[in-house]
Formats: C-alpha cells, sequence, structure tokens
C-alpha cells in the first residue's frame, strides 16, 4: 500500500452485499429509500422516497424550498453520467440595481431577498417521472408519514432553533409557531410534526389524479409544484418586508410567475480521467469542477506524495485546492466556462509548478486565454474577518450552516447515495431552504432558501447576481465511473469543504487502496484560504482546518510550513456517505459519517 495504512479500528464496518445499498446523513432516509428498494423499487425511486424525508428530518439542513444537484447513471450500457439540474435561478426581480438601491453590498444571508427560485422538488420529481418506476403517492408516503404524525428530531435541530430563537421570536413569527411549540425551544428527541408540508405533498399526489399513466401523475405534480398552492403562498407571503441578515428589513422579490417559468433539466457532466478512473461532477455553474481541477494538478505527483495523513501529503492537497479554488472564484458562473483549458493537461502542469515547499497566503487564480482576470469584492487580506461577533451572526442567520472558521459545526447540508442490484446508482446533494434560513410560510409549513448570497452585486464578476442566471452553488455530488460502468456515488454537505472533504476519501479510495468507511472515519482537513461562498464572504489568507487526530507531527509540520492552522477537534470534519458497486462480481457497499451521529448506511 502506497499511503500510510488505514486505522484498524473503524466506527463501524463497510457494508457488503448483492441487493442494494443507501447511505445518507440521516439514518430514516437511508431507512426509507433502502425500503424502496426491499419493495421493488429501483434506486432513483428510492433517493427520491429519502429526499423527501430529508425534507422533514433535517430541517435545519435542508428543505422543500431550497435546492439540489445529483449525478446518476443508470444501468444501461455503456453508462453515461447525468447532473440532475436542481439549481433554481435569480428571479425577475433580483437585480443588482434593486438590491444595492437598498443599500446593500453584498446579497443577505437570510431572508427572501437571498431566494432563488426552489427547484429541488422539481429536479426530485422529474427524476421520479423519467427513471422512475413507482406512483408518486407510494414515494411520498414515507415523508408525509414523519411529517403528519412526527418523528423525534435530532439533538441538532434542537441546538439550532435555540441559536436563532430571539429571531424568530422578534421578527419571524410564523417560524416560532411551527418551531417553538408552546413558545419554547424543543428539546432533543421531542416529536414534532408539521402538518402544512404533509398537506402539500399530499396536494402533489391529488393533482394527479385522474391522469392514465404514471409518468403524467407525477407531471401534473410537478406543474402543480410551479402553478399550485406552493407558488402561489410564496409570492404573497414575501411582498412583507421581514428581516434579514444584515439587520434590515426588506421584502422579497420572487413571484409566482418566476415559479411557473422554472423547470429543472438533466445535463452533461463534466469530467475527467484519473489514475484510471472517470470522476464525473456538475459544469461551472457549480463548484464541481474545482474537485477535476485539484485532482489534474495532484494527478503529476506520485502515489506516495498524495497521502492526507503526511505532512507532505497533506500540504500539496492543500495547496492544490487553493489553485482550483482561486480558479473557481474568478471564472465559475451561470455563463460559458472554458473547462477545456481549465482541464487540460498543460493547465494543470502549470498550475502544479506553483506548489512549493510553503504555505500560499495569496489568492492565485491561474490566466484563461482572452478571458480578464476580475478582482473580486471584498478579496482583500486587510479583510479576513468580518466585523461582526459570532454572537450576532448567530442570531441572524448567518450565511449556509456549515463549519465556522474555529471548526465549529453550525450544521451542514444533506447527501444521499443509493445503488440498486440491478447497477442504477445516484449520488445527491439536497440542501438550501433550511429552518433559520427565511420565515416560515404558514400555509406550507416551510421557508425559502437562500443560495443568491453566493452571488455578488458586481456585474464584473462571472457569478454575479442577474435575472434568470443560477447562483454558483457548492452543492456537488460526485459519481466515479470505471470501465464505462459507475462504480462509486459519494458526497458530503459543508458549504466550500464539500469538494475538499470528498477529495481526501477518493484518493484514499482509489490511490491508497481504503475500504469505504476507513477513508470517511480517516482524520479530515480543509483550506479556507479563499472568499467563503457565503455571506458575509470572509476569509482566512494561508488558513488550513484540521482534526486533532491528524497527529502532532503532521500538523506541527503544515504549521512550519506556513500553514494558518485551526485544530477542530479529533472527529469534527466531513460528513461522507458512499456506496459502491463493482460490475464484475455485482458486489455493493455502503458506508456513512460518524461525526454528529445522524448518519447511516443500510444495505444487503
Amino acid at each position: 500500500m502506497s499511503f500510510t495504512a488505514p486505522s484498524e479500528f473503524t466506527t463501524r464496518p463497510t457494508l457488503e452485499g448483492t441487493f442494494g445499498m443507501s447511505a445518507s446523513t440521516h439514518w430514516l432516509a437511508t431507512a426509507s429509500a433502502q425500503a424502496v428498494l426491499e419493495r421493488g423499487g429501483n434506486a432513483f425511486d428510492a433517493a427520491v422516497a429519502g429526499a423527501f424525508v430529508l425534507h422533514v428530518v433535517e430541517p435545519h439542513l435542508n428543505g422543500p424550498g431550497g435546492d439540489m444537484t445529483g449525478v446518476f447513471a443508470t444501468a444501461e450500457e455503456p453508462a453515461k453520467p447525468v447532473v440532475m439540474m436542481g439549481q433554481g435561478p435569480a428571479p425577475a426581480g433580483a437585480t443588482i440595481d434593486h438590491y444595492t438601491g437598498l443599500g446593500l453590498q453584498l446579497v443577505p444571508g437570510s431572508g427572501a431577498l437571498a431566494a432563488a427560485i426552489p427547484a429541488a422538488v422539481d429536479a426530485w420529481l422529474k427524476l421520479l417521472e423519467e427513471h422512475g418506476t413507482w406512483e408518486l403517492a407510494d414515494v411520498l408516503e414515507f415523508a408525509i408519514g414523519y411529517a403528519e404524525n412526527g418523528h423525534a428530531i435530532v439533538p441538532r435541530v434542537a441546538k439550532t432553533i435555540g441559536m436563532v430563537k430571539d429571531l424568530f421570536t422578534e421578527h419571524w413569527p410564523t417560524s416560532a409557531q411551527l418551531w417553538m411549540p408552546g413558545g419554547e425551544v424543543p428539546q432533543p428527541h421531542q416529536v414534532m410534526k408539521n402538518p402544512a408540508y404533509a398537506e402539500v405533498l399530499k396536494g402533489l399526489v391529488a393533482a394527479g389524479e385522474g391522469k392514465e399513466t404514471r409518468a403524467e401523475r407525477v407531471a401534473a405534480a410537478r406543474e402543480e409544484w410551479r402553478t399550485g398552492k406552493v407558488a402561489q403562498s410564496i409570492a404573497a407571503f414575501v411582498t412583507a418586508p421581514h428581516r434579514h441578515s444584515n439587520g434590515g428589513d426588506y421584502a422579497g422579490v420572487i413571484t409566482a410567475a418566476d415559479f411557473a417559468g422554472f423547470e429543472s433539466s438533466f445535463e452533461d457532466a463534466a469530467t475527467i480521467e484519473f489514475r484510471g478512473f472517470t470522476i464525473a461532477k456538475t459544469k461551472a455553474w457549480g463548484q464541481g469542477p474545482a474537485l477535476l481541477q485539484t485532482l489534474k494538478i495532484l494527478e503529476g505527483f506520485s502515489d506516495e506524495e498524495l497521502d492526507p495523513s503526511t505532512e507532505g501529503g497533506a500540504h500539496r492537497i492543500l495547496e492544490a485546492l487553493k489553485l482550483a479554488l482561486a480558479d473557481r472564484d474568478t471564472y465559475y458562473g451561470d455563463e460559458h466556462v472554458d473547462l477545456e483549458y481549465l482541464l487540460s493537461d498543460d493547465y494543470a502542469a502549470e498550475r502544479r509548478a506553483l506548489i512549493g515547499d510553503t504555505a500560499s497566503h495569496e489568492f492565485r487564480p491561474g490566466t484563461l486565454p482572452g478571458v480578464p482576470n476580475p478582482v473580486l469584492p471584498m478579496l482583500s487580506s486587510e479583510l479576513p474577518v468580518d466585523a461582526q461577533t459570532p454572537e450576532v451572526l448567530n442570531r441572524m442567520g448567518v450565511g449556509e450552516p456549515t463549519v465556522s472558521k474555529d471548526g465549529e459545526v453550525k450544521g451542514d447540508t444533506c447527501h444521499i447515495d443509493v445503488v440498486d442490484r440491478w447497477g442504477n446508482m445516484i449520488s445527491a446533494t439536497p440542501s438550501g431552504g433550511w429552518l433559520q434560513s427565511s420565515p416560515v410560510i404558514p400555509e406550507i409549513g416551510f421557508p425559502l432558501g437562500t443560495r443568491l448570497q453566493m452571488n455578488w452585486l458586481d456585474k464584473d464578476s462571472p457569478s454575479h447576481l442577474e435575472p434568470g442566471k443560477r447562483p454558483r452553488t457548492t452543492l456537488t455530488p460526485t459519481l466515479i465511473l470505471k470501465d464505462g460502468q459507475p462504480v462509486i456515488a459519494i458526497g458530503t454537505p459543508g458549504g466550500d469543504q464539500q469538494d475538499q472533504w470528498q477529495l481526501l476519501a477518493i484518493l484514499r479510495i482509489l490511490v491508497g487502496g481504503y475500504e469505504p468507511q476507513q477513508a470517511i472515519d480517516a482524520p479530515a482537513f480543509h483550506t479556507t484560504s479563499m472568499p467563503g461562498s457565503f455571506w458575509p464572504r470572509t476569509w482566512t489568507p494561508g488558513g488550513a482546518v484540521v482534526e486533532d487526530r491528524l497527529g502532532e507531527d503532521v500538523i506541527s509540520g503544515l504549521e512550519a510550513r506556513g500553514h494558518v492552522v485551526t485544530r477542530a477537534g479529533d472527529w469534527a470534519l466531513g460528513r461522507i456517505s458512499c456506496v459502491t458497486r463493482d460490475p464484475e462480481t455485482g458486489l455493493l457497499t455502503a458506508a456513512a459519517n460518524p461525526r454528529g451521529n445522524q448518519g447511516y448506511a443500510a444495505g444487503r
């Protein structure tokens, strides 16, 4: 083995079987997905069922008012990786002039002004319509049951509500009504219900009554989502000004016409070859190609030089990530991005040559032929930390609920992976619309998302705010293929850290020979040496957040190289789940993250 041998201890086994495997960030979603497989559904039926359960049981991490991206492949040969595009664009009224006219320099991190058109639900229904086999009523049965009859909330839900209780009681009374029954912050494991959302799901099922075919019934549900009760309720609600993360009160701009004019889509994936495997990601309207760029940079090093558990390996990985993420922040967006050049061997070699023996504290995007190198707003080493205190930011609902600069986990996103016995495989990352993102719309039981905070109010940025353009999302699931067949679906919550944490696991599995659970349990790290994708858009030049289990020798070695290291604790970073399939033997495996005591895998 060219890598440091994995620990003999793992928190749980890598599951093995030949029937079907599911893994997600919450055991109820995993169990629901696996139940669908057991009753004859395929991987896509199972993933949709699990995803709607995630809306109910992880409301602090995602919701139906949010977004998602997925990468999947069917069992057809040769397999083609396809991207599920569930990232809605900016509404027609979301113009730079409107926001700057309100005195804003950044899109707020919470409140309806930060809401893109909700796309997650339509994307999941499209997957069910075109690749599923089950009736919508059967797929939604699990989520309706948990919303209507209740589920025991995980401790993190209660803690999140406690963090924003003053915001709820003083400014968002509809959120307090739903999430603080009796006016009190709920206790961990308290049974919570969401009857309004249960009725929304029942309405989607009812919309298809009388249609002749299963596909037509699902299509009718999609139409109801875009034009019915949900769209009308949201459009009416956001006209009233409400508190946003910067302390101002504003009305939203999203309308019923915005809902009606948007549909999710399937798109070709961006891919590279790495060590004999095909890595498939979203294109550059998301951050997915940053992982591909990083792998291209690292490709020129020997296997031994890529071991994340060594000082040299961790240093090279951090430096490669900084270079790829600088390109992400400089060039990615919902417009033409020259991925052919960014993913080329020559460009990777040019970028690789910048990696020295010491840590860079600079923001170093590359140069693309014929493309000006824009200067990012707020990008200054003199402004590495926002002036507001953590207490104020928590109270106002800061950005995406992910990992703070000191390594504290304030929440995350969600993730689900499924593979079935026929060879269908999917990796998907739902997010947005979490309970602290925006006031609850009482008629439908959920708030809007806040993905527009990833847009800049600067027309020279490729990810500037513009009606009809998608924000450059951080949602970035991964599908890996070998010889034209899907073999690994993997992903994690974590905002800017998603591709960083996945990179470590992918290297350990593909290069180091680790089993999936060994790779997930192994110590993680990430860089914070780039502007955050979420309000208030801060950064730490040279910053590296590490798990203490990386080891004192490795950590002190990184510090000696100039990395500004923050120790996050032994089990703090990474929320990865994973399923795999060996096309030759039919053997399936699954593994899930133990950190936070929520993620589980199941299968047989």
